[in-house]
């Protein structure tokens, strides 16, 4: 159980709580610095740790069970936790971008539902490419978002409104990240409705 890929994993699970924290005031630039830090450091166990599994042959079930689940849970608090702080608000539309957040939530669950029912009847979905960008999206969404309240001085003009590069970049690969979360969701529900009465 506690072999290094493992370790890496729970540690992530554990970092989640100290990211929520830093993420909490959202005029404290510096905790959003240092979140940012945290964030891309859980980000980097989050590709070694599945690396070193294969790689060193110990793949375990544990694993298997907990990667998926570190990242959820580090997507949906950083989420949760953007929109309590208002965070996930931009020009033209206002806080409409939590709407973004909130489809990937929602797919995450679905997902995470569906997976369970088709584990049961021993159909295993495999991770597509398309899910892999989304997953890629999410984090560059995510952690430019936690970037631009971290460095506040970061703007340009855009059409007349004064802008913050990381957040507006985060703000537009979220809304990419939900567009492909959407058509990764429908192809898991349809290989679900495969299998069901």
């Amino acid at each position: 159980m506690l072999t290094l890929p493992n370790i890496l994993t729970l540690s992530r699970i554990l970092a989640v709580p100290f990211l929520a924290f830093l993420l909490w005031w959202p005029d404290w630039a510096l905790g959003y610095l240092l979140a940012f830090g945290l964030y891309s450091l859980m980000g980097i166990t989050d590709y070694f740790d599945g690396y070193l599994a294969r790689s060193s042959g110990t793949v375990s079930k544990l694993g298997i069970f907990l990667d998926p689940i570190a990242d959820k849970i580090m997507v949906a608090a950083v989420i949760l936790v953007l929109t309590a702080q208002g965070i996930l608000r931009g020009p033209y539309v206002g806080d409409m971008h939590v709407i973004a957040g909130l489809i990937i939530l929602v797919r995450e669950i679905a997902v995470s539902g569906l997976r369970e029912f088709l584990g049961g009847l021993q159909v295993s979905v495999p991770v597509t490419k398309l899910a892999k960008w989304k997953t890629t999206f999410q984090i560059i969404a995510l952690g430019s978002l936690i970037l631009g309240h971290g460095l506040p001085g970061w703007n340009v003009m855009i059409g007349g409104i004064e802008a913050n590069v990381p957040h507006t970049v985060g703000l537009a690969t979220l809304w990419g990240a939900a567009i492909l979360t959407l058509m990764t969701g429908w192809d898991y529900l349809r290989v679900g409705l495969k299998h069901m009465d």
